[in-house]
């Protein structure tokens, strides 16, 4: 059933669909990593709009219901991935979300091939049912936790799986995110489009519109920021995604703090990595804790100063003293829900000098690019897969 050691190896990734999404941008990078070593990469899941993508690059798409949550299907898939690995010599199988997870497992075992999970989210945990639910994810050969914050959760929830926990940050495409990739035509667009002035001070929160991701206390900032710095315009960009409710309370703050020349709420953005290059700095606002902070590190490549929340993995993805000389600085770290705390951190910021804030912004694009590069993230993740097989 395993291929012999001096042949290419077979690596099956399972996940519910290929839609959009950090799980799915991630299996797609590890596959073009798989097929590039001269292994064979296939993944199995529901289908979606990226399945073009994974056939593009010489990998193998299996579509099978494992989006389905319904226990006799859960069954179901683990026959049919038994069946697959058989039928296509699978060597090592990653799963990465919960409900394939357990089809995977059950056709790891059978089979007796390596076993690798990711967890590539935090999973809420409210009962006994639920935590057993969410095990399956801590019951691999090697259980890849996408930050140390992540780690740390797993190992609080199942402090049996300890010895077999690894962190692999997730990993960007520092090529696609760099100022020398935006071009005016599109800088001039996206500032025509949000009605900003070249000379406007812009300050960026780039996320979904919900109440977890903080814009109320973005807007309470901009209050006490904007009286004292005119030129500063505010911008919550993102998709509200059908909660009307939520942004018409939104719209009301802004009118009651009298705000609404220095703040806008332009819904989604079509291009993120323009919007990220136009800001002058980017904040990460949310009241709940995140297991990766993916906004965080795009920003940084941009060379943008952050102000960050610190709750859950994003305080991972920036520096700031004490743990750093001042000199060192990325960004800023503040209490979540503060606005008080967020507000004393943008003026501070504000009051530097051009050159200033340019090696702050500097000084985030290398700590990123040194510490969450796609290249790490894949280098790594083929380390485990190899020396999983090397001991099977």
């Amino acid at each position: 059933m395993s291929a012999k050691p001096d042949e290419p190896k077979t690596i099956l990734q399972v996940l519910p669909g290929l839609h959009t999404g950090g799980a799915e941008r991630t299996a797609i990078d590890i596959s073009q990593t798989i097929v590039d070593r001269g292994w064979r990469s296939i993944i199995a899941s529901s289908g979606g709009r990226m399945v073009p993508e994974v056939e593009a690059h010489g990998a193998v798409h299996i579509q099978m219901p494992v989006d389905s949550k319904n226990p006799l299907t859960i069954w179901r898939n683990a026959q049919r991935l038994k069946k697959l690995i058989t039928e296509k010599n699978v060597d090592l199988i990653h799963a990465r979300s919960r409900s394939p997870a357990w089809s995977c497992l059950w056709a790891a075992w059978a089979k007796k091939i390596p076993f690798v999970t990711t967890y590539h989210g935090a999973y809420s945990q409210s009962n006994a049912v639920k935590a057993y639910y969410n095990s399956v994810m801590a019951r691999a050969d090697v259980v890849i936790a996408n930050s140390n914050w992540t780690a740390d959760l797993i190992r609080s929830r199942n402090p049996w799986a300890d010895g077999r926990i690894q962190t692999v940050y997730r990993g960007t495409n520092f090529e696609d995110f760099n100022t020398d990739t935006i071009d005016a035509e599109r800088l001039a667009k996206l500032r025509n489009d949000w009605g900003l002035k070249v000379d406007d001070f812009v300050v960026l929160q780039l996320a979904r519109l919900t109440e977890w991701k903080g814009q109320r206390v973005v807007i309470d900032c901009a209050a006490k920021i904007a009286p004292h710095y005119p030129q500063t315009r505010f911008v919550l960009a993102g998709d509200p995604q059908g909660r009307e409710d939520y942004v018409a309370s939104l719209k009301s703050s802004v009118e009651a703090h009298g705000i609404a020349a220095n703040l806008s709420m332009p819904g989604h953005c079509d291009d993120p990595a323009a919007a990220m290059a136009l800001a002058d700095v980017v904040i990460v606002a949310s009241i709940d804790a995140e297991a990766f902070g993916r906004a965080a590190v795009e920003a940084s490549a941009f060379e943008k100063p952050l102000i960050v929340t610190d709750i859950g993995a994003v305080v991972e993805t920036v520096l700031c003293p004490p743990a750093v000389d001042e000199s060192e600085r990325t960004g800023w770290k503040v209490l979540a829900g503060d606005a008080d705390a967020m507000a004393q951190a943008l003026q501070a910021l504000l009051d530097m000098d051009d050159a200033e804030r340019q090696r702050v912004g500097r000084n985030a694009r290398n700590y990123v690019v040194a510490n969450f590069s796609l290249e790490r993230m894949c280098r790594e993740t083929l380390g485990i897969y190899e020396k999983l097989l090397d001991t099977a």
